[in-house]
């Protein structure tokens, strides 16, 4: 994620549940996926080339994303990403994890203004 004083890390494992969802959506090389992230975020994360494929690796390694030869819409060469079923039950399982940790948070947010 890029570094600005305004923005702040991502805490483990938020960028692979996003590169997760946004391929439930439909297959996408790198740069799409990063651009697709930075979109739909309305420019509040902006996924940096260091931190997108050593994560994209790393996904490939465990299972949760297979990737295929494929071309640009500039006509270059790609790889094209798409979701596994075991990245589609890790991302289920992440989610659930995610909504009680921000549950939690709220709580103890809602409690300090108290």
């Amino acid at each position: 994620m890029a570094k600005n004083p305004d923005q702040r890390d991502l805490f483990p494992g938020a960028l692979e549940i996003m590169l997760l969802q946004s391929l439930r959506h439909r297959p996408m090389h790198g740069y799409a996926l990063a651009k697709h992230i930075k979109q739909v975020s309305n420019d509040l994360l902006q996924v940096e080339e260091g931190s997108l494929y050593p994560a994209l690796q790393r996904m490939l390694r465990e299972g949760w994303l297979e990737s295929e030869t494929g071309v640009s819409a500039k006509g270059r060469p790609t790889r094209i990403y798409r979701i596994t079923e075991a990245g589609t039950r890790h991302l289920e399982k992440e989610v659930v994890s995610f909504e009680r940790m921000f549950a939690g948070i709220t709580r103890v947010l809602a409690v300090a203004k108290a």
